[in-house]
C-alpha cells in the first residue's frame, strides 16, 4: 500500500520525524477542538487535515532568530 503523501517528502518538509508527529498532532488536535466548540461535522480527520496542511506548505515550524 503506498502512502499519499510519502512520509519521507513530510520529514524532508519539517526536518524530522519527531518534528512531524509532534506538529501534525497538535494540529489536529486544534482541528477537531474548534470543530467540536463551533458543532461542525469534519469530513476528513483531523489528522489527515493536519498532514495536507504540511504537504501544501501552509503548516510549518517556525524558525527561532538566536539574536
Amino acid at each position: 500500500m503506498m502512502l499519499y503523501p510519502p512520509v519521507a517528502e513530510l520529514v524532508d518538509k519539517i526536518g524530522s520525524r519527531y518534528q512531524l508527529v509532534n506538529l501534525v498532532a497538535r494540529r489536529a488536535r486544534v482541528i477537531s477542538a474548534e470543530a467540536e466548540e463551533n458543532q461542525i461535522s469534519l469530513d476528513r480527520k483531523p489528522v489527515s487535515s493536519a498532514i495536507d496542511e504540511v504537504y501544501t506548505g501552509k503548516l510549518s515550524i517556525a524558525k527561532e532568530k538566536n539574536d
